[in-house]
């Protein structure tokens, strides 16, 4: 039995700051190293033991040491459709308490903001999760489809221990899910007073991380030396670096694109989208890494002595491809690069994209109306990744959709893994209503 989506709502609006400041106060720091990283294993416990307050019953399961994941299935009233995914992940990229204007794990409030590391990036998803399943059990709610929900590890190093595991080792907890629903999505973009874009994930870029090595001669420092790893490598990775490839819009971006042209009254001109793309203001970053792959130098490793000319040197290059441009991309950097320095893929998934259409995609839209009559629902491509890669090998057609009414100001793309990350509390608590409208009758 349902109840009135209206019924109640400042329990529900409190509780999910109370929440994600809870999760917030949990280092979960992901290094990409399981012997530096701070493991998810409290707050896989918090999370469970919230759902289990409230009579939901949870698996946790442990990819390794510390490494926990969290699924439970609520039952819909209408067995015969598919279920519906809800992923959130629990870890989150490390933060220098110094370079912060709060402590990253404090969890303080100052400025109408919840001030955090995971703020948006994403435990404010999660606690928004939690309070509606929290809200719905005390007040009777059920959906009408089962709904799946995965509290994941490791998503800030690529899933191996989160999001991938619990696809190629309990598959089975995924049964019947045909749609998802995940993070960066659903965030408002400010038109003017009367009208905000909120920006529905429909697709996302490959992550196509990688280690480039050379090799030359070992040798002493002092010497004339013309077969020098370090300046083989170097040379290649400036080339990367100073590289822009080709424009390419896909069927999202074009959408995005026509949709968002017509709204502010701007010419779009398919051969230059970047003229259009300038005139967004903050989320010009993220529209603009979406129309072309993108290879960036991150690390560099080579030597053991000042005065040794190592025989080996490595690179990192963070790359993101476009959908079905993975194999492209290689074949571009293979020729920036040169023929003898090798490449290493340390991840390599594919990018994933749907349509802007369907009930689903109603659902999300009408929520997001109810709250927001200025609202208008567009799609959009993701230039990073997220754990809907994994959801999306079991034919689970992915979205990303974690409502946040943003303040027209705030630079949002500046906030992921960046220092002061933190979102505006009653963003927060606009997104939970959004979320409960949303998931009752989806």
């Amino acid at each position: 039995m349902t109840s009135d989506a209206t019924s109640d709502r400042p329990a529900l609006t409190d509780e999910v700051v109370d929440l994600c400041r809870d999760l917030l106060r949990i280092d979960t720091s992901n290094t990409g190293d399981n012997d530096t990283s701070a493991g998810e294993r409290a707050a896989a416990e918090y999370v469970a033991e919230k759902l289990a307050e409230v009579g939901v019953e949870t698996q946790i399961h442990e990819s390794a040491p510390g490494r926990a994941n969290v699924v439970a299935r609520i039952a819909g009233t209408d067995p015969s459709r598919g279920a519906l995914l809800v992923h959130g992940h629990l870890d989150v990229v490390p933060a220098d308490a110094d370079e912060w204007s709060v402590h990253p794990f404090s969890g303080e409030i100052r400025d109408g903001y919840l001030w955090g590391r995971g703020a948006i990036d994403m435990k404010d998803f999660d606690a928004m999760v939690l309070a509606v399943v929290r809200h719905w059990q005390r007040t009777g709610v059920r959906p009408t489809r089962d709904i799946v929900l995965a509290y994941t590890a490791d998503e800030e190093a690529g899933g191996d221990y989160g999001a991938h595991w619990l696809v190629r080792q309990h598959r089975d907890v995924f049964d019947g899910c045909t749609e998802a629903i995940g993070e960066v999505g659903g965030f408002s973009y400010s038109v003017d007073d009367a009208r905000r874009l909120y920006l529905i994930e429909t697709a996302e870029k490959g992550v196509d991380w990688l280690r480039l090595h050379a090799k030359g001669r070992p040798g002493h420092g002092s010497m004339v030396h013309d077969d020098n790893a370090v300046t083989a490598l170097a040379e290649a990775v400036a080339r990367i670096g100073r590289h822009r490839f080709p424009t390419v819009v896909t069927p999202t971006v074009r959408a995005f694109l026509e949709e968002v042209s017509e709204l502010l009254g701007i010419e779009l001109d398919p051969e230059d989208p970047e003229a259009a793309i300038a005139k967004l203001g903050p989320i010009a970053n993220i529209i603009g890494a979406t129309i072309r792959n993108t290879a960036n130098p991150t690390r560099l490793t080579a030597g053991y002595k000042d005065n040794v000319i190592p025989g080996r040197a490595t690179a990192t290059i963070d790359c993101r491809s476009l959908p079905g441009q993975s194999e492209l991309l290689e074949a571009q950097l293979r020729e920036l690069i040169g023929p003898d320095i090798d490449i290493e893929y340390i991840q390599r998934q594919s990018a994933i994209e749907t349509t802007f259409d369907g009930d689903l995609v109603d659902a999300m839209s009408a929520a997001l109306r109810a709250e927001d009559p200025g609202a208008h629902p567009v799609p959009y491509m993701l230039s990073g990744g997220t754990d809907a890669k994994a959801f999306a090998q079991l034919g689970i057609r992915c979205f990303g959709f974690a409502p946040l009414r943003l303040p027209a100001d705030l630079n949002f793309s500046a906030l992921f893994h960046g220092i002061d990350e933190r979102v505006p509390v009653d963003g927060l608590q606009f997104g939970v209503r959004v979320l409960d409208r949303f998931l009752r009758t989806c």
